[in-house]
């Protein structure tokens, strides 16, 4: 069913058993070109939670951008030195700092959320992913920037990892199953920011989704699923409906509309995906 109708449901006391609202956070232009069209086939409604200030960006999205120029096959240096916020830190790739393409293939797989680090790479990735998470948006910039002078890269934007176009985030509402709701700015910590800007970062990217699709935007999803309480009253502030965490659980009668907790779906086969939703259902 649509988030919305299931909120409306939550909050009457009338959910329906067994009731499932998908998601997609980002904004990504496969969204549209590889989601929708199974959607509309299946006739299912999905909720799309777009980051505003990334619609139509020339550059991918800052973690996919670091994937890009540090676990690619290539050669590196073996030394890379940056400062962040007045500290200055030092990584050694040694034998990392040349990746083969057998190398790539075989942890092409590799997520952050891992336990393992197969390589040195896999360690600097990492322990940027952990620094640039918590910068804001323009130090966060700066610092790719500095990476692409290191790696003697260009700015890129691969159709497999692009962002939405303007156009195509109007595209996404066509045929009225798709909602769009808003997933801030800039994709920050939000837990990390003065409420003054956490509020900045809520109100102006559901003032621009509004402005681009022409009618009230009414879901919110937390940026990494990180908030806190007062995160959570300012979305309510705005006008929200719900907000939606990354919190896996399943919604119950006495779910907290803006506390929504969500699972995450991976890369399963049909097996593996029903196996997972049965575990959902009577978890």
């Amino acid at each position: 069913m649509q988030l919305q109708q299931l909120i409306q449901g939550l909050q009457d006391g009338k959910l329906a058993n067994r009731s499932v609202s998908i998601t997609f956070d980002d904004g990504y232009a496969d969204n549209l070109h590889n989601a929708k069209p199974l959607l509309d086939r299946y006739n299912i409604p999905a909720t799309v939670f777009l980051t505003s200030g990334y619609i139509g960006h020339e550059r991918e999205f800052w973690w996919d951008e670091l994937e890009r120029l540090l676990l690619q096959p290539g050669t590196l240096p073996e030394t890379l030195r940056l400062s962040i916020n007045s500290k200055t830190y030092q990584w050694e790739l040694g034998e990392a700092a040349d990746y083969t393409e057998d190398a790539y293939q075989h942890h092409c797989y590799w997520q952050f959320e891992h336990e393992d680090t197969p390589s040195q790479r896999h360690a600097l990735y990492r322990s940027l992913y952990q620094l640039l998470c918590s910068l804001r948006a323009g130090d966060r910039q700066k610092v790719l920037d500095e990476l692409l002078v290191w790696s003697s890269a260009e700015p890129a934007n691969r159709p497999t990892h692009r962002c939405l176009s303007l156009a195509e985030a109007i595209a996404l509402e066509q045929g009225g199953l798709i909602e769009v709701g808003s997933h801030t700015v800039t994709h920050p910590l939000l837990s990390t920011l003065p409420l003054s800007l956490q509020q900045d970062e809520i109100e102006q990217s559901k003032a621009r989704l509004e402005e681009i699709v022409g009618h009230a935007v009414s879901s919110f999803a937390y940026p990494h699923g990180n908030y806190t309480a007062e995160t959570a009253t300012l979305v309510r502030q705005a006008g929200f409906a719900c907000a939606c965490s990354t919190a896996a659980d399943t919604v119950w009668q006495h779910t907290d509309c803006f506390q929504l907790p969500r699972v995450v779906v991976e890369d399963w086969d049909g097996e593996e995906f029903a196996r997972r939703l049965k575990e959902w259902f009577h978890g």
